[in-house]
């Protein structure tokens, strides 16, 4: 969907639906009023940064931790902020939020089993959906995204940063701007030691220990039960958002097909044993998720993609982002890069020079309100697009089928390690129409 064409689609699919008209009708909002759905670390990461502009309003907080809400509201009032409407007591007192007036739209960023759930309420229920990374944990969510953001024309934006990383950006310049000439290979990953998150005491202060579940504290009370009931790349977006954009996914191009592979369990096995002793009762876990996963992508266009999930191993953390074309090539393990003809031959260069020549426009125009958000300031960017597309009444730069698509690395993986790395075809999440949808991400100057 184009964005000029967005209201007009808008307004027609609210006479046939009945979408809420504080959204797709009359002036447009002078400001974003939110609501936030999940304030634990991540949520009030964001919430931060939504106090800090004065665009937005913050209307409602809701979550089931009673510390959480104390600490969310705690923030609003250090800001000058109005005390937000508090919604608790129940895994579904979300649905109470959402049935406000006075809410244009939601950040998510609750466990993942509740991303999918969250965002299909809240387009049906005409607020903008702004969903944490992934957005999805099967095909079937994966649908859910797209269908209800068919039915309803009401935006889903998956809220993944790193598309907005600083040197990512510039890469991306470089690739529209045929640096590396045509792309023919990239790879990405998850390459990050969460053993410390999916593992502490129970406190706050996350100290070495070897709890979760219901006994442990923030991420590890749920995430670490991925690991043991799953085996599968359970979280691409990171990697795979920034290469979707370079590669037009959905506008212009789509994944066709993904095998997967996965190495030996004993990472997390040999932190509890190490931390905890062989005699905590944790040690007899068994952890299906491989400690390496390796995710191999075919594209309609012909590119390859190598996409890895590493979080259970000693290592530093790292991306693994690798952008190879016709032209030349650019790793940012070690920030080199090599353009054929003007690289020293047969020899890498630092980026350095490259990363300042070819600084993305958007980084350029705001790298000083950037300045001191989450993760090196691309915090800020990803929820600026999200409060500006809800300001502007157009559809978002990542929208539901980029959720979609992204996401459905993880289902579709697993399936395949299942199955002996058979191959799995890529659902059509935009039922062809990226044959003819155009890139958007990025291509304004102002969000």
């Amino acid at each position: 969907m184009q964005r000029r064409s967005f209201i007009q689609t808008s307004l027609l699919a609210a006479t046939a639906v009945g979408i809420a008209p504080t959204i797709i009708m009359g002036k447009e909002n002078r400001k974003a009023r939110l609501g936030f759905l999940g304030v634990g670390l991540r949520g009030r990461s964001h919430l931060r940064q939504a106090l800090r502009r004065d665009d937005v309003i913050v209307n409602a907080i809701c979550d089931i931790d009673a510390d959480a809400l104390a600490a969310s509201q705690e923030l609003i009032k250090k800001a000058g902020k109005k005390k937000a409407a508090e919604y608790t007591g129940s895994e579904y007192a979300f649905q109470k939020l959402l049935e406000r007036d006075d809410i244009d739209g939601v950040i998510i960023a609750t466990p993942w089993l509740w991303h999918t759930p969250m965002a299909v309420a809240a387009m049906k229920t005409g607020k903008y959906a702004g969903v944490e990374v992934s957005a999805a944990n099967s095909l079937q969510e994966c649908w859910d995204l797209v269908n209800t953001y068919e039915e309803t024309n009401v935006p889903c934006m998956i809220l993944e940063n790193v598309c907005y990383r600083r040197d990512v950006m510039a890469i991306l310049n470089m690739v529209r701007k045929g640096v590396f000439g045509e792309l023919v290979h990239l790879e990405c990953g998850y390459q990050h030691d969460l053993r410390h998150v999916k593992f502490n005491d129970g406190t706050p202060s996350r100290s070495d220990g070897v709890e979760f579940g219901d006994k442990a504290y923030s991420e590890a009370r749920w995430r670490t039960l991925h690991s043991v009931k799953r085996n599968g790349d359970l979280y691409p977006t990171h990697g795979i958002g920034p290469v979707g954009t370079m590669l037009d996914i959905n506008r212009g191009n789509r994944f066709v097909s993904l095998t997967a592979t996965a190495s030996k369990s004993r990472g997390l096995h040999d932190y509890i044993i190490e931390k905890g002793g062989s005699d905590h009762p944790n040690a007899d876990v068994r952890f299906r998720l491989g400690d390496v996963v390796t995710s191999v992508i075919k594209t309609a266009n012909g590119e390859t993609i190598i996409v890895q999930h590493d979080t259970n191993l000693p290592r530093p953390y790292s991306l693994g982002f690798r952008v190879q074309g016709t032209k030349g090539l650019w790793m940012d393990i070690h920030d080199s890069l090599y353009i054929e003809g003007t690289s020293p031959d047969h020899r890498w260069e630092s980026d350095k020079s490259y990363m300042t020549e070819y600084d993305h426009p958007l980084w350029k125009k705001y790298e000083n309100l950037a300045s001191g958000a989450g993760h090196g300031g691309m915090d800020w960017f990803v929820l600026h697009a999200f409060v500006e597309s809800i300001k502007r009444k157009v559809d978002t730069p990542l929208d539901a089928y980029d959720a979609a698509a992204w996401s459905a690395i993880s289902p579709l993986s697993e399936r395949s390690i299942s199955m002996g790395s058979a191959p799995q075809p890529f659902p059509n999440f935009t039922r062809s129409k990226w044959i003819k949808r155009k890139p958007v991400f990025a291509l304004d100057d102002s969000y």
